[in-house]
């Protein structure tokens, strides 16, 4: 059993999905490990990680449309207001996505499907420099 982990920074800026497929490929081919699985984690709580469509730019604008509308900004009852109007809706939007992903891999590269992407969701308004750790583990 073999293992590699880099950490691979994305800036963004602002709210949006990040397509990292190409930098999280590049951990996983510099890892020649042939098969095994990838484990890609976010160091934030406010953005997450999904793998979803990477043709359409429409799937994209409608899951960013649709979260806003489910944690709307400015709800009353939120507590948490110290750090702006975005943020406890994004605390709650990572909740309800995704920190972590494990995806498969075969002769060094992952197994997504044709029209599967990586993406970084920030949920944020402002820009941020986000840590992504790439953790590989195989044969």
């Amino acid at each position: 059993m073999q293992q590699h982990q880099r950490s691979i920074t994305i800036s963004t800026t602002g709210q949006g999905l990040y397509d990292i497929t190409r930098e999280v490929a590049a951990v996983v081919s510099a890892a020649r490990i042939g098969t095994g699985l990838a484990t890609v984690f976010c160091r934030h709580t406010s953005c997450s990680l999904l793998i979803n469509e990477n043709a359409d730019p429409d799937v994209r604008h409608d899951l960013e449309a649709f979260l806003k509308r489910l944690v709307p900004e400015g709800d009353p009852a939120y507590i948490h207001t110290l750090e702006g109007p975005d943020d406890m809706p994004a605390h709650i939007k990572t909740a309800l996505t995704a920190i972590s992903l494990a995806i498969p891999f075969g002769e060094g590269r992952m197994m997504l499907g044709t029209w599967q992407g990586i993406y970084l969701f920030e949920h944020r308004r402002a820009p941020h420099r986000r840590e992504i750790v790439v953790h590989v583990l195989g044969v």
